[in-house]
């Protein structure tokens, strides 16, 4: 019986969603037949694996550690075959400047952005309004804030002393229109998902982790050439930044009356949610893979040097 460990928690600002995601995954590999170790990772995680000795280590873990390379590296060390993308993709990924400079070159449209001190972004106003503010390096939507047209200053927030995000942001042009997301699932595109904020104006982590904090349209009722345009372009960043396993790119369009027909991609998720409300999940099995059998491929896709 194949031994998996599923790592979780870690301490990140994301910890509360990886532990959510990591006990979902724990339990339907259980079910599908696997011997499971649930890893709750700290820093001796290096020992704690050397001594479980899995034969596969399920990463179940968001946000810097992760997802940026770090636990990554360390399994490649170890010799333990893990799930997801290896160590530079997850770390170019991360990046988000980054993975758009390589993603532009293969011609997936990106929305222009700088990158900068979060003192010198909450000076004056880094480009016209309406903008977005987020940290280079996180996820979930943490420490994204966004600068409306009418706004006379950029948000005094980035002054905070106790500001957790780190110093470098990322002031990207803001696209109106619709939320909309593609998963791929080795080199398969799956369907493509409209999320409607139920309550908030954009994405954020209550939208995203909340019970009924966002709507998912799957299908997304968009045109067919524009739904398969996400798909090309999900595999497209997908395989251009070298990723592995599943992944999730994030999109805007903006179809509105009067709206430029504008389609840019935001980023793509290495490590993608695997929480009841997740995106990921709910695309698979629309693609006729349940929960299960969408953890078992990933199990059986793992190895090392990815």
């Amino acid at each position: 019986m194949t031994h998996v460990a599923v790592l979780m928690g870690g301490w990140s600002s994301e910890r509360p969603v990886s532990l959510s995601s990591g006990e979902a995954c724990a339990a339907a590999l259980e079910s599908e037949g696997y011997q499971v170790t649930r890893v709750d990772v700290d820093r001796d995680v290096s020992a704690v694996l050397q001594d479980l000795k899995p034969d596969v280590a399920f990463n179940a873990l968001h946000g810097p550690y992760g997802e940026d390379g770090t636990i990554q590296g360390i399994l490649e060390y170890l010799d333990i075959a893990y799930t997801h993308s290896g160590v530079m993709a997850s770390a170019l990924a991360m990046d988000k400047e980054r993975a758009k400079t390589v993603v532009r070159r293969v011609g997936v449209p990106v929305a222009d952005a700088l990158v900068m001190h979060r003192l010198e972004a909450a000076k004056k106003h880094a480009m016209k309004p309406p903008y977005v503010v987020k940290p280079v390096c996180e996820g979930s939507s943490f420490g994204v804030l966004i600068v409306g047209e009418d706004r006379s200053t950029p948000p005094q927030e980035l002054y905070a002393s106790d500001w957790p995000y780190g110093d470098i942001v990322m002031v990207e042009r803001f696209v109106a229109g619709r939320e909309l997301t593609c998963a791929v699932m080795g080199d398969v595109a799956l369907g493509v998902t409209e999320i409607l904020p139920l309550g908030g104006t954009y994405y954020d982590y209550d939208a995203k982790y909340s019970e009924g904090g966002s709507k998912h349209v799957l299908p997304a009722e968009i045109l067919p050439n524009v739904y398969q345009k996400i798909q090309t372009l999900s595999l497209k960043a997908h395989q251009a930044i070298g990723c592995r396993g599943v992944t999730r790119s994030d999109f805007r369009l903006d179809d509105r009356v009067n709206g430029t027909g504008e389609l840019v991609w935001l980023e793509v998720n290495t490590q993608p949610g695997m929480t009841p409300t997740s995106l990921l999940p709910e695309l698979a099995e629309h693609a006729g893979h349940t929960f299960g059998e969408l953890l078992a491929w990933v199990v059986e896709d793992a190895s090392c040097r990815r």
